[in-house]
């Protein structure tokens, strides 16, 4: 069986990164599949290990910026799996663009796969030369949407046979029960909150929505983000709590900083009429909220990213314009007001859903896993 190691940030470290990490190590264990070997790349925020995770230098699995001990101790561990799954993302790597991670790669004989979590549409030319160092030195490159496959085709020289399309997994859960005559409509954001995330549009665009058949209350669930909260503090969730005091809210938009496990997230989600990604983002190429959203069933209003307007193109949901919280609104009211429209996009969204399991996600990767080792011993 396949012997895998992982590249990447991991919990207890609290970042989409770390999530979809577990989780698709989770998907490649079993089946008498040996358990993952996690290199796990460490915030300085947080430096508590994680059970799987062994020990510190010299018997690290950890990757810290700037340590050639470190480094080499990395290597030495994903050299001992057959194939090595790097999770790419320009901030979690030491030096400008987090070209550490490039030696590191050019020095690793395992065959590895390069998971690209972000591909810009105007790279700078220090980010384009990263993107393609890690491109060039990996057995394969995974995307996870055909639009983030297209401009990497586009912005970055990387032969076109090393890169597969495999979405975002999402958890196989309980979907949210079709759209109801519910006496109070919801409206669900959640993940770690940072600047970036739109959701002063989001809470402006409830204070929009007057004259309906039913109220509205718009839930905003997520600890700051650990990044920003070691920079900045608090000072976006004030800045948050204090719009909607300023806008008369108080009983319709809550705050709840509670860091939710996947239990009670998954029953969140499932209450939920309608979920709101105001991002300011014109560029992110991936959201776990949005797939994760489409999983359950629940509608989603969403501005014009390219992996929402992407999963949003089947009907499971409506795009609003980006900064415009009319827009998000008009998105949102065509929802809760007409049954018949939410009822169509929950059934959409199950569609979309089915073939993004973690389990069928798992098997894609143990697939292309097959192929490139087979491909390294012939």
């Amino acid at each position: 069986m396949t012997r895998f190691g992982f590249l990447s940030t991991y919990p207890p470290t609290r970042c989409g990164l770390a999530t979809f990490t577990e989780a698709l190590s989770g998907a490649l264990s079993g089946d008498g599949t040996p358990e993952a070997t996690i290199v796990r790349v460490l915030d300085a925020s947080d430096e508590r290990s994680a059970p799987n995770v062994i020990g510190r230098i010299p018997n690290t699995r950890e990757l810290i910026a700037g340590d050639t001990v470190s480094m080499v101790a990395s290597v030495r561990a994903l050299e001992a799996c057959d194939v090595a799954i790097v999770q790419h993302e320009y901030g979690i790597y030491g030096g400008p663009d987090g070209d550490e991670v490039v030696p590191l790669l050019r020095t690793l004989g395992t065959p590895t796969i390069v998971v690209l979590h972000t591909v810009l549409a105007a790279p700078t030319r220090h980010q384009r030369e990263v993107l393609e160092a890690v491109c060039d030195a990996a057995a394969a490159v995974v995307v996870m949407t055909q639009n983030a496959h297209d401009i990497l085709m586009r912005t970055a020289r990387v032969a076109a046979t090393k890169v597969r399309v495999i979405p975002h997994g999402v958890p196989v859960q309980h979907a949210a029960s079709a759209p109801g005559r519910n006496s109070t409509k919801r409206v669900l954001t959640w993940g770690l909150i940072s600047p970036g995330k739109g959701l002063e549009w989001g809470i402006r665009a409830i204070a929009e929505l007057s004259g309906l058949s039913s109220p509205v209350e718009y839930v905003i669930a997520g600890q700051t983000h650990p990044k920003v909260l070691a920079h900045e503090g608090e000072r976006y969730r004030e800045a948050l709590q204090a719009l909607i005091a300023e806008l008369g809210l108080d009983a319709s938009v809550t705050m709840d900083d509670r860091y939710l496990d996947a239990a009670q997230l998954a029953e969140l989600v499932t209450t939920a009429d309608v979920v709101l990604l105001p991002y300011d983002s014109r560029d992110q190429a991936t959201s776990g909220v949005l797939v994760e959203a489409i999983a359950a069933g629940v509608p989603v209003v969403a501005t014009g990213f390219p992996h929402a307007v992407e999963l949003l193109s089947g009907g499971s949901g409506l795009i609003a314009r980006h900064g415009d919280p009319e827009s998000m609104a008009a998105a949102i009211r065509t929802i809760v007001e007409t049954d018949e429209t939410a009822r169509q996009m929950h059934e959409a969204a199950l569609r979309d859903a089915h073939d993004s399991s973690w389990p069928v996600v798992g098997e894609r990767y143990r697939a292309l896993a097959v192929q490139i080792t087979a491909a390294r011993a012939a």
